[in-house]
């Protein structure tokens, strides 16, 4: 999806547009005694999360007979594309789920609330400030808004065959003790032998695992100086790159035939034994709780640490559309969806991390089972992806950043050719993007 074009060709449409429905001031124009309509799209797509989303809309609506919110379904796949014409229309959904990579673009075109005034303290003060972070941009007029509610969130944590974990008898990590990359390499060499290897990378779509795990030596791959975003990819950038290539090519500790798959296709041969640790985002545990065969035993183990154990976090959001005529009452929803209770009930269903620290205290959350204590406990190293404040970024990742490391982990060019390539093409492409 290209948000940034879909938006400047929505301009057009927009001055046409009789500009919509005359909110625009964030207030209520409820009237008589009809009570207030406000639409909810949710992209909510598993059967359980989906259950959950309606479940809560169902409580608001009983207990607010005033307030009456229209779940609507909508998918990952499109919903940018359709926003832009909604917000151009003046359709636009009062409530509306998303990420927060997509909300930069639209708080800047001026479609979406600046929500920093109008959120409740007990709703602001449960959700930590790395997690408003990743929600907190310049929305064009030169300073900073809230353009969402951050709820969930994804960690990478690592997966393993807790039988290879034990016959390997290498020490188990634990969330205040993880293992350090050295130790994540040497269990991997430990456990290599007899066919079987000590690691899978599977590396079809290896963007933002690449650039979050970054984060544990420092690296960041973009800086800014004068006004002006480029790419960087000096030591800190490299630690993480080389790691995974030695595991691939000098130690051999690597199954080869992961590297093209998406991030659940090793799972077959996971199951099989064909390899101990699969290194994944939290959503991953699962389809192994659901498939993997009878007798099969996994566990959960924290991230790899470097010089932190700190990785990048993007967040699902809750916002508002600007031109919505019922701001104060769809914040009065989002305040009671995403409640502490509520997030619990959400993570669950997505299996992954609410933002929300009642939520992350949940009896849910903390249970061993399916590794949920190991997950939830990720959740304090997230801190805001450097690349979610970028312009440009998801045309770099598309064309530069995924062909350049696709071919550095399949061994085709040198980590010196990747670095020179993700800068110096990169940088061409985030001039275009500089104001």
């Amino acid at each position: 999806m290209r948000i940034k074009s879909a938006l400047a060709a929505a301009t057009i449409v927009a001055l046409a547009a009789a500009c919509g429905s005359g909110g625009g001031d964030g207030g209520s124009s409820s009237s008589s005694n009809e009570p207030v309509k406000i639409n909810f799209l949710s992209l909510a797509w598993q059967k359980e999360s989906v259950a959950a989303n309606k479940q809560i809309v169902d409580e608001w609506n009983k207990a607010n007979p005033n307030i009456q919110v229209t779940y609507v379904q909508g998918s990952w796949d499109n919903v940018n594309d359709q926003l832009v014409t909604q917000f151009a229309g003046g359709t636009a959904p009062d409530v509306i789920h998303n990420d927060s990579p997509a909300l930069s673009g639209f708080a800047t075109e001026g479609f979406l609330l600046d929500l920093s005034d109008k959120l409740p303290a007990e709703l602001k003060n449960d959700i930590p400030q790395a997690a408003w972070d990743t929600v907190t941009f310049d929305g064009g007029k030169g300073a900073q808004g809230i353009y969402g509610v951050p709820f969930l969130q994804e960690s990478q944590v690592i997966i393993a065959n807790k039988k290879l974990l034990d016959a390997a008898g290498v020490r188990v990590p634990t969330a205040d003790a993880p293992w350090t990359w050295d130790e994540f390499s040497e269990a991997a060499k430990k456990m290599t032998k007899g066919g079987t290897f000590g690691v899978a990378w599977p590396m079809k779509s290896p963007v933002n695992k690449t650039l979050n795990l970054a984060l544990n030596f420092g690296g960041t791959f973009f800086q800014a100086a004068d006004g002006k975003t480029t790419v960087k990819v000096g030591p800190e950038e490299r630690e993480v790159l080389q790691r995974i290539h030695d595991q691939l090519y000098k130690d051999k500790s690597a199954d080869p035939a992961a590297l093209g798959q998406g991030t659940a296709d090793p799972l077959p041969a996971f199951y099989k034994g064909k390899f101990a640790l699969l290194p994944a985002g939290v959503f991953l545990r699962q389809q192994v709780a659901e498939q993997a065969p009878d007798g099969f035993e996994w566990v959960t183990l924290p991230g790899p640490k470097g010089t932190s154990a700190q990785q990048g976090a993007v967040s699902q959001t809750l916002s508002i559309a600007q031109d919505s005529k019922h701001a104060d009452e769809a914040m009065k929803f989002i305040s009671f969806f995403l409640n502490g209770p509520n997030q619990a009930k959400l993570a669950k269903g997505d299996w992954l991390l609410p933002t929300s620290q009642t939520a992350a205290a949940d009896p849910a959350m903390t249970t061993e089972e399916n590794g949920w204590d190991v997950a939830t406990a990720s959740a304090k190293n997230l801190v805001v992806a450097p690349f979610l404040k970028v312009n440009g970024f998801d045309e770099w990742k598309s064309k530069i950043a995924t062909p350049v490391l696709q071919e550095f982990y399949a061994n085709k060019i040198t980590i010196d050719e990747a670095a020179t390539r993700l800068v110096d093409e990169g940088n061409k492409v985030l001039e275009r993007y500089q104001r």
